[in-house]
């Protein structure tokens, strides 16, 4: 085994904070077909993804190291909001409370000098900086155009998306 307990351990209450993660998306996607706007919808149905594909790494990596795989279950998401606003700031302190997750486990790593952990940790703090900075520039452009101008939030999107870019108006990764 190439992992240690207390590690094996943190990444399966991760698996179950990135599944649910995915959960939550899938209910603030809804949301938003049910406001018929389905740009923000494909957004957070994209994010679900991407938020499973994080729990699957992990998954693959206690497989890959030896360790022991416990699959969750989820608490229930919310799924009424008040506002477009209220879903992003959901999103965005879900974002922030993951990242700190991360550096927990990463500061585990550190601890129990795993070098194999912190290499295979470091994609996730990476990715935590763009998942945090894009949450909080959709907050700000959700605020800046208001609930009545969500249309506009809408084709914002769009545009960036069909221009390979990504919230902040920067190129989105390959």
């Amino acid at each position: 085994m190439l992992i240690g307990d207390r590690l094996n351990d943190a990444i399966n209450a991760q698996i179950q904070s990135e599944f649910f993660a995915s959960a939550q998306y899938i209910a603030i996607a809804v949301w938003y077909d049910a406001e018929a706007l389905p740009v923000l919808a494909q957004h957070f149905y994209r994010q679900s993804e991407e938020e499973r594909e994080h729990a699957m790494k992990f998954i693959h990596y206690l497989v890959e190291t030896g360790g022991k795989i416990i699959i969750p279950s989820l608490p229930e998401p919310t799924n009424s909001f008040d506002s477009a606003a209220a879903t992003v700031e959901l999103s965005l302190s879900q974002e922030v409370k993951v990242t700190d997750q991360i550096n927990n486990l990463m500061d585990i790593a550190k601890e129990e000098n795993d070098h194999l952990a912190q290499n295979f940790l470091q994609w996730f703090v990476e990715e935590q900086l763009e998942e945090v900075s894009s949450m909080d520039a959709l907050l700000k452009t959700i605020k800046r155009a208001g609930e009545g101008g969500l249309l506009h939030v809408e084709q914002y999107l769009s545009r960036n998306a069909s221009m390979g870019l990504d919230e902040e108006g920067e190129e989105e990764e390959s």
